[in-house]
């Protein structure tokens, strides 16, 4: 096992622009980080440049302390774990799981001995003697993993392992790697455009966006705590809701009527003018179903409700609302970043299983003004958000400004250039 160390890692292609642009992320022994954004954010490029499939255009890249930069993927000792489970559809399970150790000529009993523990390990003994043509999906994915597994390998990589399954069995398959890294204690990457096994599985998070790190921070620190309109949209199911917000004092005037909100908050949004203002689904409650003595009128607001969604032990009411043409925008490029995440203007409210509300209802509806965020329309960043550990990365938003101007430049040469 080895602390992996990501030193302003920049990768640019011949045109010259950067795919990864100045990364510093270090990986702790035996940590689990996901790399998480969108399509064409970098990530799995960066992922290519830990294994040495990709050549590093400048910073550095160290692994257990040693620089990397120049050693061939042979010769820096990871487990990487494809999408496409790359096994050999002629060899059976045992084989495959066996192949990496065949390939370092190890004695028969030595593979035998780790062939068989990382069968037992992932659940295998029944298949060893099957081919991957005769396994599920899952199946493969775990023999795969038990190739990883054999070599004693200094960090696992996985570069999207659970996109080709179906969703039950991606979830089944979350909580097995999840035990499976625990259990072995082994430094971890993993890259996923799936916000969901990014906020389940990894011990930090590092989100990216257009090449540049945006936020690198624990699960909870970026549900709670985003550094920006981007981080706030792309963490979370369904994703936060973004209005139109105006500062006075501690009141902030919504779409919906006027909150409280704490004094701290509104400190740092005095005299900035139009805002916009984040709110998780969660962070709402239908009045008539809480205690009245946690109900007050500072924290409520009434609106038609335009649809329900009943799933049993919650429901989700939808609110249309209108607004300004500077906020209509900034959603509108915000569902491009999030590969066509819906940003429509309208409240998702999570709600209560016990909630009566339906649809046409003019309701009364709670919400926790403490957890509002307040962000700039137009630099996206977050005003409100505690600094503290927040896991914020310096320069970010001018690394991203200037990312963004050169991908808008390139879009009109090459609508259809894009990173991975």
């Amino acid at each position: 096992m080895a602390a992996i160390e990501m030193k302003n890692i920049v990768k640019k292609y011949g045109d010259g622009f950067p795919a990864v642009n100045d990364v510093s992320i270090d990986v702790e022994d035996g940590e689990f980080l996901i790399l998480v954004g969108p399509s064409g954010c970098g990530k799995s490029t960066l992922l290519r440049m830990i294994v040495g499939l990709e050549d590093i255009t400048d910073g550095d890249m160290m692994i257990g302390g040693k620089k990397v930069n120049d050693l061939a993927p042979r010769d820096r000792n990871l487990s990487m774990v494809f999408q496409n489970y790359a096994l050999y559809p002629h060899l059976t399970v045992y084989e495959n799981i066996a192949f990496p150790l065949r390939l370092a000529n190890k004695p028969d009993s030595e593979v035998d001995e780790k062939v068989r523990e990382a069968s037992k390990t992932l659940e295998l003994d029944e298949h060893l003697e099957r081919k991957p043509g005769n396994l599920s999906g899952g199946q493969r994915q775990r023999v795969a993993m038990g190739r990883a597994i054999v070599r004693d390998a200094e960090a696992f990589l996985f570069d999207e392992p659970l996109s080709n399954l179906d969703a039950k069995l991606r979830g089944q398959m979350r909580t097995e790697i999840s035990r499976l890294q625990k259990r072995l204690g082994i430094t971890t990457v993993y890259v996923t455009h799936d916000q969901t096994e990014a906020m389940t599985l990894g011990d930090r998070v590092a989100v990216l966006k257009r090449g540049v790190l945006q936020q690198h921070a624990t699960p909870r620190e970026l549900y709670e705590n985003p550094a920006n309109l981007f981080v706030a949209g792309f963490i979370g199911s369904p994703p936060m809701n973004f209005l139109p917000a105006k500062v006075d004092g501690n009141k902030v005037e919504l779409p919906f009527g006027t909150l409280t909100i704490p004094e701290d908050k509104a400190a740092k949004a005095q005299g900035k003018g139009l805002l916009i203002a984040g709110i998780r689904p969660d962070h709402f409650e239908d009045a008539s179903v809480m205690d009245a003595d946690k109900v007050s009128d500072e924290a409520t607001f009434n609106a038609t409700v335009d649809v329900v969604e009943w799933l049993g032990n919650e429901a989700y009411a939808y609110i249309p609302f209108e607004a300004p043409p500077e906020v209509r925008e900034q959603l509108t490029q915000l569902e491009k970043d999030l590969d066509g995440e819906s940003m429509r203007t309208q409240l998702v409210i999570s709600l209560d299983g016990a909630s009566r509300i339906k649809e046409g209802d003019d309701a009364t509806i709670w919400v926790d003004a403490r957890k509002i965020h307040l962000f700039d329309p137009s630099t996206g960043e977050n005003l409100t958000m505690d600094a503290d550990n927040a896991g914020i990365v310096p320069g970010a938003a001018e690394a991203l400004a200037k990312a963004e101007e050169v991908g808008k430049e390139q879009d009109a040469v090459d609508p259809h250039a894009a990173t991975t």
